[in-house]
């Protein structure tokens, strides 16, 4: 079989099993197994595919038939113009958090200049906003946290390919503030914000995730209370707390910024103009 006819075998089946999104899908599997992208698999589309590469295309669709995400099949997510590694130890990066990463940037930018910036990224999976952070303001201090060790590898790997060095970053495993130490003219967070009655309903490819990196609580908002209680003393004298949060959540989650004393805080929208990020 030809590149373009495996392809259009693998979307008819993807599709059939009622996946969302099967040209994509398919695509992506296809491009990592031979080891190419999606122009490349245009351009040699009539190329014949080897037995041995056959198999393993079959292999990962199956996986992905079975209600495992593209990401966990290939290894690899694209945040920010970066392929992170990702593990069913870490939650996947989505376009999504791209807006706290935006939002981020700009304030620092009017902040402090990035050679006395200290930045903390809690519950930082991957390590793909704290990474990305970095990227972009390289002499900046940026400590990032997560409960989870084995998260805390996967982002130690990611800082190592694309920082070039995997002490770029300080990695902390601390559940929240409790092992962190100093103030920071900057906190961004992602923390769990799904509510736990939610979480039987998500698709099969995300109830594949951490469930750590999901449950949010009964409202979604447990995590989410914690930092807001804590994280004043972290902040430096007009520092800025960032959070990532479900748009239906942020009316929630202001009243619980002014009831800390927090002043009224602003919205962040996404690429959907939904507002992702909430800031003091």
């Amino acid at each position: 079989m030809t590149i373009r006819e495996i392809f259009y075998q693998a979307c008819v089946w993807l599709r059939d099993a009622g996946i969302e999104t099967p040209v994509l899908d398919a695509g992506v599997l296809l491009a990592a197994v031979l080891h190419t992208d999606r122009a490349g698999l245009i351009i040699a589309g009539e190329r014949p595919v080897s037995d041995e590469a056959r198999d393993a295309y079959t292999r990962a669709l199956e996986r992905r038939l079975d209600g495992e995400c593209v990401a966990y099949i290939i290894g690899r997510k694209e945040f920010w113009g970066m392929d992170f590694t990702v593990t069913p130890d870490v939650l996947v990066p989505r376009p999504d958090t791209e807006t706290l990463v935006e939002t981020a940037l700009s304030l620092a930018a009017h902040q402090v200049s990035d050679t006395n910036e200290e930045i903390l990224d809690l519950c930082t999976g991957s390590g793909a906003v704290a990474i990305a952070l970095k990227h972009e303001r390289p002499t900046a201090r940026i400590v990032a946290s997560d409960i989870s060790p084995a998260a805390l590898v996967v982002a130690r790997q990611n800082a190592a390919r694309l920082l070039g060095d995997a002490e770029a970053i300080h990695l902390i495993e601390s559940d929240l503030f409790n092992k962190i130490n100093g103030q920071f003219d900057l906190i961004t967070a992602n923390p769990p914000y799904v509510p736990s009655a939610l979480i039987a309903g998500l698709a099969p490819e995300v109830r594949g995730e951490p469930l750590l990196a999901l449950d949010g609580g009964n409202d979604g908002l447990d995590l989410i209370r914690r930092i807001v209680s804590d994280a004043k003393p972290r902040l430096k004298p007009g520092g800025v707390l960032l959070m990532e949060a479900d748009p239906d959540e942020m009316d929630a989650i202001t009243r619980l910024l002014l009831a800390e004393g927090y002043e009224q805080p602003r919205l962040y929208y996404d690429v959907a103009g939904k507002a992702r990020v909430i800031g003091t």
